[in-house]
């Protein structure tokens, strides 16, 4: 069995999660290092304010005024990583960085699997970090259980699962 541990929108999340800025606040993310920096993602206040990834900070701008525009930061990242794979390897030592913001476990015993899985998520949501996990026969279905989970999802029975899935749902990024 396989468990992928998702972190929707890492690179924004590793730069806020120590800031003291109010969930309900917009904010969206750019790399400055861009010739032309556009916005790479956004929390969902800045979602619903119509704020889209791809926009340039001043498009967002104009869409709500209130938008926080932060910078991507690779020591955020790193560090944010690096206490996510600590967390993954308290589960097995079976794990691989996949992409940013997504580690793939694969277990070797069977037992408990959703409640060590869902103690991890716990955990981490602790230190301020919104976790998702979904737990699969495969690495490619525990990360399409993963992206659907909230916050943990375990598939027991693979064909069940995927039977009322539309096939949009396949073309999942990595990133949201």
């Amino acid at each position: 069995m396989f468990a992928t541990i998702y972190v929707p929108n890492f690179f924004l999340q590793a730069v806020v999660r120590h800031a003291d800025i109010s969930c309900s606040t917009p904010i969206a993310l750019i790399d400055e290092q861009e010739a032309k920096p556009l916005i790479l993602q956004l929390n969902q206040t800045a979602d619903n304010a119509g704020v889209r990834i791809g926009m340039s900070p001043s498009q967002g701008l104009a869409r709500c005024l209130e938008l926080v525009i932060k910078s991507r930061s690779a020591a955020k990242e790193h560090a944010l990583g690096n206490l996510l794979l600590q967390y993954a390897f308290s589960l097995t030592p079976n794990v691989e960085a996949t992409a940013p913001g997504i580690w793939t476990v694969e277990f070797t015993r069977m037992d408990n699997l959703e409640q060590k899985v869902s103690s991890v998520v716990q955990q981490l949501g602790q230190c301020g970090v919104q976790v998702q996990a979904g737990i699969a026969p495969t690495p490619d279905l525990s990360f399409l259980a993963a992206n659907l989970a909230q916050p943990v999802l375990q598939i027991i029975n693979p064909d069940e699962f995927l039977a009322p899935l539309s096939i949009d749902i396949l073309a999942l990024p990595f990133q949201r």
